[in-house]
């Protein structure tokens, strides 16, 4: 492959595990939901390279990625480990499908769209929302957001600047399962789907007629969602069979 080289403009740093970095590419083009892989060169001469999901919204200065340290992960803890600066590999394309575009047009009375996020998992969605093609295309948006800490729900102010500018169409559901935080769910995502926690809290109704639901994050609470959603009537969502659910391979 061809690697761009490109150069970190700024860290931030969300928790002890969770960080940003954010850095320029000149020209690089993408759609709001996709993710590209980052590297690093080696002292072998390879790049040691993984998939990110871009947060940033299209045609932004930055590009942008959200990433919690693996600790056994070969790369996480080196990028974690980087200051302003430092060098980085970028490859030419962005790629993924969980995108505004992918959700079937056949479906004319979809209007509401379903984020369910867990942890790192919020960063497509959160590139999504900037998007000003989503509010062109849905009603309603909804973000549902997973973490085990308060201090893990990561880019509050964007979510409350959203809130501001779309009052009566965005909808945020932070889910903090460790602690108790006002105003936030207490129980995991899959457990407020069952019992009817999350609809009750969004004040709307998950269905095949009306909602199409996207996932990211963590593979069991997207395995238990999706069973759950199956048994309302809702499928997966492939190019050649069009359906309700929408997730990513990163691989």
């Amino acid at each position: 492959m061809q690697w761009l080289d490109v150069q970190l403009v700024e860290k931030q740093q969300w928790s002890d595990r969770h960080f940003s970095l954010r850095f320029r590419a000149p020209g690089f083009t993408f759609k709001a939901g996709q993710f590209v892989r980052i590297g690093l060169l080696q002292d072998d001469g390879e790049v040691l390279a993984r998939p990110y999901s871009l947060v940033n919204a299209p045609g932004s200065e930055l590009l942008e990625i959200y990433f919690n340290i693996v600790p056994e992960g070969p790369l996480s803890p080196q990028l974690a480990a980087l200051e302003p600066g430092a060098p980085l590999k970028l490859a030419p394309r962005a790629a993924g499908f969980l995108t505004i575009d992918e959700v079937p047009v056949e479906h004319t009375g979809c209007r509401h769209l379903w984020m369910l996020a867990t942890g790192t998992g919020v960063g497509p969605f959160l590139s999504i929302l900037q998007s000003a093609e989503s509010w062109r295309r849905f009603d309603k948006l909804l973000l549902v957001y997973s973490v085990r800490y308060q201090q893990e729900l990561a880019y509050s102010n964007l979510i409350d600047q959203l809130t501001q500018q779309h009052a009566n169409r965005f909808h945020f559901v932070p889910a903090v399962t460790r602690e108790i935080v006002p105003g936030a769910l207490t129980t995991r995502i899959t457990s407020a789907l069952e019992s009817g926690e999350l609809e009750q809290h969004a004040g709307l109704t998950i269905s095949p007629q009306q909602s199409h639901v996207m996932m990211c994050g963590n593979s069991a609470m997207i395995r238990s969602a999706f069973s759950l959603l199956e048994q309302r009537g809702l499928k997966k969502h492939l190019r050649r069979e069009p359906g309700h659910i929408s997730t990513e391979k990163y691989h």
